[in-house]
């Protein structure tokens, strides 16, 4: 089982991986055997997955350096990961070495990098948008990069220019940063970083639909595989077994009966019986692109009190949905999810539904923007988000219900249908 949040951070790897066609094709027939019906069923869309190109990424650029200009910035530096990404299609992990990616506002970009990982650096910079003119920096082991970053800001007319950095810049790269470039005044890269991520592409959002598909037919063909008696590490190996069937690496994690009143659920063992709620939550990553989904259900019957609090909880989920248009307000969409569930009994404030109503989605499960009270920024066309109100009742039971939120022009759609019921959480087709 993965940590709950934490994805395989690599795109493309399928059930098999490193096996020959044939060994591949072999254990699949053994595996075949053992699988439940319900997930030997399912079929691998891996084919449907469409990676995004490096126009695009050239696309992001451009529109990154608009946004520095609106917001006085003169460049922007990345470091490794979800950024860095986005813009390049670079994949990097370095600990604490340095490698550096600096986007200014007019000219050409450039990079620093360790010495030795030259020939690693030049193979991923061969698929950025930059590759024809990649103007690589490289720093020895007993070399400052600081200093090499520094020389490049100033071989661009940057030494006294106004630099974001992105928000998840480690301090120590940070403050190598400010200390080696004095006369920089370094800001916040959020709002370009943000402002490009948050608005997805047509690409994106297909992305995004096919991975939140995904992780709704794993969930449906597992809940089809449960028996009484089997624990949430057994229901966790059946939903690992049910992404590899798929084509993509998934994450989940598993609640059942009174661990479902707390959001994040319970290390304690936990066994399905009769008429316990359980609780599936996280997503699979689309090459690149996640989802987040959860489903509450029952096997078996349901009690009237669960079955009243679900019926709340998906007035909860529908309001949000009607609420969110582009222009709202983000703290707004909150408030009419939360107003449902506070008039309802359930309140005040975040007495049951302790949680905010939703985050952003896209490359990380949790990204800009949030829907939050106090967020008073106002929703873009094509923003995508989580919608998930819960009621958590604590030393009894929590139901939460979450759906991906795509932003459209003149409202707001779910990637998913919305759960109908805890007896029938898939629908009877």
């Amino acid at each position: 089982m993965f940590s709950r949040r934490r994805f395989i951070q690599v795109s493309g790897v399928a059930a098999g991986a490193g096996l020959s066609p044939a060994t591949a094709a072999c254990q699949d027939r053994r595996n075949e055997a053992v699988l439940p019906p319900s997930i030997a069923r399912l079929q691998s869309r891996k084919s449907e997955a469409k990676p995004i190109t490096v126009e695009e990424r050239q696309a992001r650029q451009e529109k990154a350096r608009r946004l520095m200009s609106e917001n006085f910035l003169d460049a922007i530096i990345m470091t490794e990961g979800t950024s860095l990404r986005y813009f390049t299609g670079i994949h990097w992990w370095g600990g604490e070495r340095l490698f550096a990616f600096v986007l200014p506002a007019e000219g050409k970009s450039f990079y620093v990098c360790p010495a030795f990982e030259e020939g690693r650096a030049r193979e991923q910079i061969a698929n950025a948008p930059d590759a024809a003119q990649a103007d690589l920096r490289t720093w020895q082991e007993d070399d400052s990069p600081y200093q090499r970053l520094a020389q490049g800001l100033q071989d661009h007319s940057l030494a006294t220019g106004k630099i974001g950095l992105e928000e998840t810049i480690p301090f120590v790269f940070s403050d190598g940063i400010a200390k080696s470039c004095p006369h920089a005044e370094i800001r916040s890269a959020t709002p370009v970083t943000a402002g490009c991520r948050m608005v997805k592409s047509v690409s994106e959002i297909a992305l995004m639909r096919l991975a939140s598909q995904v992780t709704l037919s794993v969930y449906a063909a597992v809940y089809h595989a449960l028996r009484e008696g089997m624990t949430q590490n057994d229901m966790g190996m059946l939903i690992d077994r049910a992404y590899e069937r798929a084509g993509f690496p998934g994450d989940a994690s598993v609640m059942v009966g009174e661990s479902t009143a707390s959001p994040h659920g319970s290390r304690a063992p936990q066994t399905i019986r009769g008429g316990s709620i359980i609780m599936i939550d996280d997503g699979c990553l689309v090459e690149g692109y996640q989802s987040d989904i959860t489903r509450t259900f029952v096997l078996g019957k349901a009690s009237d009190k669960m079955k009243r609090v679900f019926e709340i909880v998906h007035r909860a989920q529908s309001a949000a949905l009607a609420t969110a248009k582009p222009g709202a307000e983000c703290g707004s969409i909150d408030a009419a999810a939360r107003k449902v569930i506070t008039d309802a009994g359930y309140g005040p404030d975040y007495k049951y539904f302790t949680h905010r109503l939703g985050h952003g989605l896209g490359m990380d499960g949790h990204e800009w923007p949030y829907l939050v009270r106090g967020n008073s920024a106002k929703l873009l066309p094509n923003v995508t988000t989580s919608n998930e109100p819960g009621i958590y009742i604590s030393g009894e039971f929590g139901i939460r219900l979450e759906d991906d939120m795509h932003v459209t022009e003149n409202g707001a759609e779910l990637f998913t249908p919305q759960s109908p019921s805890l007896e029938d959480p898939f629908g009877k087709s």
